[in-house]
C-alpha cells in the first residue's frame, strides 16, 4: 500500500442529498462559509434539480443548510479562473452563468418545494428561500438584505421581485435600504415566510409539510403556484381566463378523477401525481 500521509483530503460535497418517501432533501453543505454560493455548489444544485425534475418518484423537495446558517448568499471570496475586464462585468457574468439560472430552476421546479431556514439567510440566500413554495424558519433564524447597505449593490437572486410582493413596498424598501436583520417570527408576521417554529422542530415540521405535498396532486399544486404568481400582473378578466385554461388541463388528469371518486366515496384520495 502506498504512502497516503501527504495526500490532500477530499473536499466535502457542496450539497448533500437524501430521499425519503418521495421527498428529496438537498442540504447546502459549506457550513464553514455559512453555505455561501460558489460555482461548484450551484452547479451541483442545478444538476440535482434537473435529475429530480425528471424522476417521477420525487414528489416534493426540501432545501436546508448544514451547520448554523442557511445560506449567506454569494461567495465573495471565490476567484474566477479568467479575471473579467471589470468587477461589474464579473458580477454580471456570474449572474448570467450561475445565480440567475439557479433561481429560475428552483422557482420552476415541477414539484412542490419547502425551504427549512435553519439559521441566517443573507443576500442571495433570502432569494433562494423565497423561491420555494413554503418557507419555514427556525425562531433563531434571521433574514438580511446585505446588497445595498453593505455592498452598494441592488437585491438579486429574485429578492427585488419577491420582497414587494410578499411584504409590500414600504417594508421591502426598509429591508433593502437599511439592511437590518429581520427575525424569523417577524418575517412570519409580515408574510415573508409561512411559519417560524422552534429550532428543534424545524426539520420535522418541514418533513411533515413536504410529506403532505408529496402525497398531493403534484400538477395541481404546481399549477396553483403558477396561477397565483400570474395574479399580480393580470386584471380580473385575464385571471379568470387563466383559471379556465388551467382547469381544462387539470380536469383531464388522473388525479382529478381520483379526487372526484374519493369525494363521492367519502374517503381520502390517493393521488399519483399523474
Amino acid at each position: 500500500m502506498g504512502d497516503t500521509s501527504n495526500r490532500t483530503p477530499a473536499s466535502p460535497a457542496p450539497i448533500l442529498q437524501t430521499t425519503t418517501d418521495g421527498v428529496l432533501t438537498i442540504t447546502l453543505n459549506r457550513p464553514d462559509a455559512l453555505n455561501s454560493l460558489n460555482r461548484a455548489l450551484m452547479e451541483q444544485f442545478r444538476a440535482a434539480l434537473a435529475v429530480a425534475s425528471a424522476d417521477a418518484s420525487v414528489r416534493a423537495l426540501i432545501i436546508t443548510g448544514a451547520g448554523r446558517g442557511f445560506c449567506a448568499g454569494a461567495d465573495l471570496v471565490e476567484q474566477s479562473d479568467t479575471p473579467p475586464v471589470s468587477r461589474g462585468q464579473g458580477i454580471s457574468d456570474g449572474m448570467t452563468s450561475h445565480f440567475n439560472p439557479l433561481a429560475r430552476d428552483l422557482a420552476a421546479f415541477p414539484k412542490p418545494t419547502v425551504a427549512a431556514v435553519n439559521g441566517v439567510a443573507a443576500g442571495g440566500g433570502v432569494g433562494l428561500a423565497l423561491a420555494c413554495d413554503i418557507v419555514l424558519a427556525a425562531k433563531s433564524a434571521t433574514f438580511i438584505q446585505v446588497f445595498a447597505p453593505q455592498l452598494g449593490l441592488v437585491p438579486d437572486m429574485g429578492c427585488s421581485w419577491h420582497l414587494p410582493r410578499l411584504v409590500g413596498a414600504a417594508r421591502a424598501r426598509g429591508l433593502a435600504l437599511l439592511g437590518d436583520r429581520l427575525p424569523a417570527e417577524t418575517a412570519a408576521q409580515w408574510g415573508l415566510i409561512w411559519q417560524a417554529v422552534e429550532d428543534g422542530s424545524l426539520l420535522p415540521q418541514a418533513a411533515a409539510f413536504a410529506a403532505k405535498l408529496a402525497a398531493g396532486p403534484t400538477l395541481g399544486l404546481v399549477r396553483t403556484r403558477e396561477v397565483l404568481a400570474e395574479a399580480f400582473d393580470n386584471d380580473l378578466a385575464a385571471q379568470l381566463e387563466l383559471e379556465r385554461r388551467t382547469q381544462f388541463e387539470l380536469g383531464n388528469t388522473d388525479d382529478f378523477a381520483e379526487g372526484v371518486r374519493a369525494f363521492t366515496q367519502k374517503r381520502r384520495p390517493k393521488f399519483t401525481g399523474q
